[in-house]
């Protein structure tokens, strides 16, 4: 019997170790769409810089992506503003087209692509939804930064 569970317990331990390897820096993002979603469907997410702002003031919220590719610096300025002096932390996405499709903000087709995506330059997570492997990648990458 001890022969058998040592052989069950041998075979997945190396199929997880993998995964996480194959690719640090697409990684987080890939985990951070996750959370994103998981968060949309537990109303957990917020978008748009108006009600971020009043989510951050309450000190509800838990994260914060900004888009890196936002033409505003006067917005750029009050989202990092106010997430230092709420203790809130930040992460950054290159595009604001994508923040927008991860935050829900499209139309999916047939297919399942996104058609009509709006760009989100500031997007809060005030409710992280159940917790998942993404999120545990995300906390440790901002812990890390």
């Amino acid at each position: 019997m001890s022969g058998e569970e040592a052989a069950v317990v041998e075979t997945p331990a190396p199929v997880p170790a993998p995964a996480p390897a194959l690719g640090e820096p697409m990684d987080i993002m890939t985990a951070l769409q996750l959370v994103l979603r998981k968060s949309l469907a537990h109303g957990g997410l917020i978008r748009g810089l108006h009600e971020g702002a009043k989510v951050i003031e309450k000190h509800a919220a838990q994260l914060c992506v900004l888009a890196e590719d936002c033409d505003q610096p006067d917005y750029v300025k009050l989202v990092k503003a106010l997430c230092a002096d709420h203790n809130v932390n930040l992460i950054t996405v290159p595009s604001a087209k994508t923040l927008g499709e991860w935050a829900g903000l499209c139309k999916i087709d047939s297919e399942g692509k996104a058609r009509k995506v709006v760009g989100a330059s500031c997007v809060v997570v005030k409710d992280f939804g159940e917790d998942t492997e993404g999120l545990h990648i995300v906390q440790e990458y901002v812990k890390s930064h």
